[in-house]
């Protein structure tokens, strides 16, 4: 197949929906297919050029107003709708699938529709994620407002939607949107799974705890208000162990700068660092437990990665993220955004290592069924099942049998609505 994905950035590392995009690539490439990228930024340093295989369509990028800060700090743009450039890529493709449901994706899939090219969309942008860079990521009616605005510019233009986690499908049908929903996760690499394999069979008993020995507590994800890191800080505070935990947080993003003078309470300060995949997995090999704090996720791949290696996990239990359902038990929670129930898992599970390293070995075991290769063979199928429906509407179409598609209620409402303002305007 000659598959396009649509995407507002693609060449930056700072950026979940981007990574998932450059590792389906890879694998989709390895499978034999042709991907190419329709995104609004350029490769501009050597990891970027690194991602290009072959030629990729470039729209441009702009900041919308009032985000430059926002965008800057978390490396993303939006695409540009430059209709040429689309509208070029698309025709070259045998079926489109956008990871993005902004303005650049939503043009691009009424593209689609409008020349009959088959395609997807992906559910990787949460409503939460964008309002919580603006304090408003706990305000309901402001995230329900982008729920719709992506159910009617995106997700009920498509049939299909890969939802990454249960979580995200429910939070679909919560708000009524009509495309099926695929739940495939985004998948880690093997090599997550082959390094915990490798050090769990290397430990033979459970050490005993040396009082002078430094205890290292991870967390990966961008350093965004959403991700809560400044819990994990001052639950440190908390602990009977605060004396001899040292923080290690994986990524960069806005908070940066905050979190640092957070940290500088603590007896060592926390360390901040940006790996690349060699680089995290010796980092999670020498950690001793690994908690994930945020608010809101719709999966938390690099939970997954820490757990693959032999960690076990301590997540908040938000009502707003499918990382919870990574937990074994309930000792692998804490109530979000409470630093001192975050203190108490953290105590446990360092007060009975025996009991944590029987859980590393069963954490460890059930991260075998996320693997990317697996992930991306059923995320495969879909694309498969949509361009097959396609054809049937088509044919079904040339006997003269197809119903044409009807536009929801709201779509119509809208439509009149800029109908009478249009009259009214050229009247007055």
């Amino acid at each position: 197949m000659k598959i396009l994905f649509v995407i507002d950035t693609y060449y930056t590392s700072n950026n979940g929906t981007s990574i998932s995009a450059q590792r389906y690539a890879a694998i989709l490439r390895q499978m034999g297919h042709e991907v190419r990228i329709l995104c609004g930024d350029k490769p501009e340093n050597e990891a970027g050029r690194k991602l290009q295989v072959g030629t990729d369509f470039y729209a441009g990028t702009f900041i919308f107003p009032g985000c430059e800060k926002a965008c800057r700090k978390n490396e993303f743009f939006f695409g540009k709708v430059n209709k040429p450039v689309i509208r070029e890529a698309i025709n070259w493709a045998d079926i489109v699938h956008v990871f993005t449901p902004l303005f650049f994706g939503s043009a691009t899939i009424k593209e689609c529709n409008k020349i009959g090219k088959p395609v997807t969309a992906a559910f990787h942008v949460q409503p939460e994620n964008i309002t919580s860079q603006f304090g408003l990521g706990k305000v309901g009616f402001v995230n329900n407002y982008f729920y719709g605005l992506f159910r009617r510019g995106t997700f009920n233009r498509v049939r299909h939607v890969h939802a990454p986690s249960f979580f995200i499908a429910n939070e679909m049908r919560k708000h009524n949107y009509t495309a099926q929903p695929h739940i495939i996760s985004n998948g880690i690499n093997e090599e997550f799974i082959h390094a915990g394999e490798k050090k769990l069979a290397a430990r033979t008993s459970t050490p005993q705890d040396d009082p002078n020995r430094l205890i290292k507590i991870m967390m990966i994800g961008r350093l965004s208000q959403e991700k809560r890191q400044d819990v994990i800080i001052n639950a440190v505070k908390y602990s009977k162990y605060a004396d001899r935990i040292q923080l290690v947080f994986a990524g960069h993003g806005p908070e940066l700068e905050r979190y640092q003078e957070l940290g500088k309470t603590l007896k060592h300060q926390p360390q901040f660092l940006f790996l690349q995949r060699d680089e995290l997995i010796e980092e999670l090999l020498t950690t001793d437990l690994y908690i994930h704090a945020s608010d809101m996720e719709i999966e938390a791949i690099s939970c997954i990665e820490a757990f693959a290696t032999g960690l076990v996990p301590v997540i908040a239990n938000s009502p707003d993220s499918a990382t919870p359902q990574f937990a074994l038990d309930e000792r692998s929670l804490f109530r979000p955004g409470d630093p001192k129930d975050l203190a108490r898992a953290i105590d446990y599970w360092l007060d009975n290592p025996q009991e944590r390293h029987l859980m590393e070995e069963k954490y460890a075991e059930n991260a075998h069924k996320y693997t990317i290769e697996q992930c991306v063979a059923l995320f495969e199928q879909m694309l498969q099942q949509e361009i097959a429906e396609h054809c049937d509407d088509k044919q079904s179409s040339a006997a003269g049998g197809a119903t044409p598609p009807q536009p929801d209620k709201r779509t119509m409402i809208g439509a009149i609505k800029r109908r009478i303002t249009g009259l009214y305007k050229r009247i007055a």
